[in-house]
């Protein structure tokens, strides 16, 4: 593989990972707290509606950040209401969100612009631009390596540094602070951390509250940095994906961002194929190309989900022993 293929091809996948490391974060810190997250598609979703409607109206990055973070966040809370509050089933309560999203970004979308669903798009000043252009474009004119520097690793905007460096700041803490040894507590044995004197609804609220603000970042991502307007059912299975990675990955962090790596790598891949022609098979059909991330999630859960440890209350509704 050259330097320009190289290049490309880190910066393809890192751009296309990010939204799935952020969407694993949130579902690693609800799911650390004994609370099953499946509606992260749902979230990221009804969070990048949000972004691009409020950033096509309103002309302002920092009010569509906020908005989609205030909406995932409201459905975490939600699903919290279902879930921790009247012990709900948590799987269902998912599904809901899920179903919920679809239908009232399709349904808002049409009402709101008279597009079809979709948003107008948002300007370029909105848009989520480069961190470092000019070190970037320096970067390039170095000889062997430019290219892979440039592209590959400095041509990207703020929300991706933020999610690589939110990996070892989840990483801290889960594992070496306070916070971290309650949260594990809470999703492996929540008896003894209310027995401690410390609340589990209030633990597992923080989580979701959490896991909300970061779909957040995820779903403005897909609008204000990836896309220029929000489109029907845009997440296309990302935060399925995103589960996947959480699920192979252990509920690891750092395990986790590797898997979303290897998914943000798969579907580079597949842009990169379309309309290649191979020895012996042909032109590769594009409906194949696209299924490859898929088709991986599917056999990492197949292949993974029996060896995986979850935590043990996962799923388990907490009720207060009087």
């Amino acid at each position: 593989m050259d330097e320009a293929l190289f290049g490309a091809m880190l910066a393809s996948t890192l751009r296309l990972a990010t939204p799935l490391i952020f969407c694993a974060l949130a579902g690693l810190l609800s799911e650390r707290s004994g609370v099953v997250d499946i509606a992260l598609e749902g979230k990221m979703l009804l969070a990048a509606f949000a972004a691009g409607a409020t950033g096509a109206a309103y002309g302002s990055t920092t009010l569509a950040l906020l908005a989609a973070m205030a909406v995932a966040i409201s459905m975490s809370w939600v699903h919290g209401l279902a879930c921790v509050s009247h012990k709900g089933d948590q799987v269902v309560s998912g599904v809901a969100i899920n179903i919920i999203a679809a239908g009232l970004t399709a349904v808002l979308g049409a009402a709101w612009f008279h597009q079809g669903g979709q948003t107008p798009p948002v300007s370029a000043e909105v848009r989520i631009q480069t961190l470092w252009p000019a070190l970037s474009e320096w970067a390039k004119s170095m000889p062997m390596v430019g290219t892979v520097l440039g592209d590959g690793l400095l041509g990207h905007n703020a929300l991706v540094y933020l999610a690589l460096l939110l990996v070892p700041v989840v990483w801290w803490s889960i594992f070496k602070t306070r916070f971290g040894l309650r949260l594990r507590a809470v999703g492996e044995n929540p008896q003894m951390v209310d027995a401690a004197g410390v609340s589990v609804t209030r633990l597992r609220y923080t989580a979701l509250t959490l896991n909300g603000l970061l779909c957040g970042l995820a779903g403005s991502y897909l609008v204000l940095a990836q896309s220029a307007s929000f489109s029907q059912n845009m997440t296309a299975g990302r935060g399925f994906m995103a589960l996947a990675a959480l699920i192979f990955g252990r509920w690891h962090p750092v395990r986790a961002l590797w898997a979303c790596l290897l998914f943000g790598f798969l579907d580079a891949a597949a842009i990169r194929l379309q309309g290649v022609v191979l020895p012996g098979v042909g032109e590769v059909p594009v409906q194949a190309i696209q299924a490859l991330p898929y088709v991986l999630t599917v056999v990492l859960l197949a292949g993974f989900i029996g060896k995986a440890v979850a935590p043990k209350a996962l799923g388990i509704p907490y009720t207060k022993e009087r």
